[in-house]
């Protein structure tokens, strides 16, 4: 098996790893609202911040009481 497929692979089946792309979904939606809303690109640095501050422990909490409800 090639290098890249067994690391995708692994990527695939972690859960930090999957974590991390939903969190990075989340921040990049709020990229898009808060640009919208601008009327400019604000940046992912911006957003990034932004969503960190306001939004990522109510994310988290949601999350985690989704993670166990299942």
């Amino acid at each position: 098996m090639p290098k890249s497929e067994s690391t995708n692979k692994l990527l695939q089946n972690s859960s930090l790893y999957r974590e991390f792309l939903a969190e990075r979904e989340e921040i990049m939606r709020h990229k898009w609202l808060e640009s919208e809303k601008a009327g400019i690109d604000i940046g992912f640095e911006e957003a990034l911040t932004n969503w960190m501050v306001n939004h990522r422990a109510e994310w988290r909490k949601r999350r985690q009481a989704e993670r166990t409800a299942v």
